[in-house]
């Protein structure tokens, strides 16, 4: 009994392994379709094995149940006049069963030529080994495709992290948990998107390319359409365009969608990335607070079958009410030798970002100071889930001012394992007010900020008609696929992340 059992070639190794392929190929040309793309699949693994795992041996091998399943070959063993081979669908695997009295000797024999990487069609009974594993006893076996390069050893997959970011595709078909990471993915987004359908939220579809970028404060990316001769932006965020809708009368959007900003590339940022935004009318920043965690609850129960997450070795448990404190709240609650006063002194926190080597603009306020201490030396401390509120204005030019303080905001942050998962406010909806926080950013820009928005008159129009009062929220959807599998690296719940060319 002969089992393959390829290590890891060489480049030499690989080049020969790729002319041996190349050769057989030829040959199968020269035989015919080389690439057929007439057998249809009937079958699942996956299906089969929940179907048929716990029936008894001698009972399914009397009832002939019949299987058409297709897949690639992940593991090969040639016995003389039977062979083994398990093949790998979108489901799982599936062991068949080749023999010469079945298949007849030609088929079986062409069967040892085939490699490792091979996509096979193949039909036939269902039965169980003395081992107790479901097999197919193929009748009939064809080569659908043939693979030109070898796959890596087979126990470990690949194991360069870069070339599972450079060759995705590799990495699905070799590592089972990346297959996993990827399939919650789809379903935390499905789970999402059937929640806000259920509450009567309209999905809805905004532009992607932007004559004003806005939505946030961000460096955009600038492109150029010909027939129209002017520069737009790739979005930044979707927010000025759905609020627009609920000026509109649809009162409540949601939209799952890709933002680009061109920013660094870290554990925590890819320059494209997907979001959730939401907007209710009638509705303020308390209640996006309870919705939010209800969403959360909601979320992880459907897909996990649990509310307690666990990342990086420890528990979040999201079925306890979430904390919220202020951003000095949060600062004195993990650096007690701070005061309240202290906090609020404009030269202490100049002289304490400057004593720990901060970076902080000159010309912000107590607020701005505050959150750059805060953002350097708490945010990471945040693991259990809080929500951290009332952000100063200065640094929200889209949200509302609080009633009883107009130097703060009705705003939150949501903050998970050391990270923003959620931002969220009562929304601006003072046409004259959001004017001249628009003004304000525009003097920002044109002092160097990058990031600071542009004067939008289109959005300034539109709430000049009326947006109501309105609740806002943004969710990033790969920081919280990173909580729920488990992933400490944006890159690790992208299907391709943007990465430094190699050529």
């Amino acid at each position: 009994m002969t089992e393959e059992n390829p290590s890891a070639p060489s480049q030499h190794d690989e080049n020969q392994i790729i002319a041996e392929r190349r050769a057989k190929l030829t040959a199968l040309r020269q035989n015919g379709n080389a690439f057929p793309n007439n057998f249809q699949r009937k079958n699942l693994a996956a299906t089969l094995h929940a179907q048929y795992d716990e029936q008894p041996k001698e009972t399914l091998n009397q009832q002939s149940i019949t299987a058409k399943v297709a897949g690639r070959m992940v593991l090969k063993r040639v016995m003389g006049k039977a062979s083994f081979a398990t093949i790998q669908d979108m489901s799982g695997r599936i062991q068949l069963y080749i023999s010469n009295d079945l298949t007849g000797e030609t088929v079986h024999t062409a069967f040892k030529h085939y490699d490792l990487g091979d996509i096979l069609g193949a039909e036939g009974t269902l039965f169980k080994t003395k081992t107790g594993e479901l097999s197919l006893r193929v009748t009939d076996l064809r080569l659908l495709t043939k693979s030109l390069r070898p796959l890596p050893e087979k126990f470990h997959g690949l194991t360069d992290q870069e070339q599972k970011y450079r060759q995705r595709y590799l990495d699905l078909i070799t590592n089972e948990e990346t297959r996993r990471v990827f399939t919650l993915r789809s379903k935390i987004i499905q789970a999402i998107r059937d929640f806000f359908v259920a509450r009567d939220y309209l999905e809805v579809e905004t532009p992607m390319m932007h004559p004003i970028p806005g939505g946030a404060t961000a460096r955009p990316f600038a492109t150029h359409h010909n027939a129209l001769d002017m520069t737009l932006f790739l979005r930044v965020a979707p927010e000025l365009y759905l609020k627009r809708l609920v000026v509109g009368g649809m009162e409540k959007v949601f939209e799952i969608n890709r933002n680009f900003r061109n920013e660094g590339i870290s554990t925590r940022h890819n320059p494209e990335f997907t979001m959730l935004e939401f907007y209710e009318a009638y509705q303020d920043y308390s209640y996006l607070m309870d919705f939010t965690e209800d969403m959360l609850r909601s979320v992880a129960q459907t897909v996990l079958g649990t509310t307690i997450l666990h990342y990086q070795q420890q528990a979040i448990d999201f079925s306890k009410p979430f904390k919220r404190m202020t951003i000095t709240q949060a600062i004195m609650a993990f650096h007690p030798e701070y005061t309240e006063n202290e906090l609020s002194n404009r030269d202490f926190l100049i002289g304490r970002l400057t004593q720990l080597g901060i970076h902080y603009n000159p010309s912000e306020g107590i607020g701005g100071l505050q959150l750059s201490l805060f953002d350097e030396t708490t945010e990471h401390l945040l693991f259990e889930p809080i929500f951290i509120i009332d952000y100063p204005a200065e640094v929200s030019p889209l949200a509302r001012r609080n009633n009883h303080n107009p130097n703060i905001t009705d705003r939150f942050e949501l903050y998970i394992a050391g990270r923003e998962i959620a931002n969220g406010f009562s929304e601006l909806n003072d046409p004259e007010d959001q004017a001249e926080r628009f003004r304000e950013q525009a003097k920002a820009k044109d002092a160097g900020d990058l990031e600071a928005m542009h004067y939008d008159a289109d959005y300034i129009r539109a709430l000049e008609y009326g947006l109501p009062p309105t609740a806002g929220e943004g969710i990033g959807i790969d920081r919280l696929v990173m909580l729920f599998t488990d992933n400490p690296s944006i890159r690790d719940v992208i299907l391709f992340p943007q990465l430094r060319r190699t050529d």
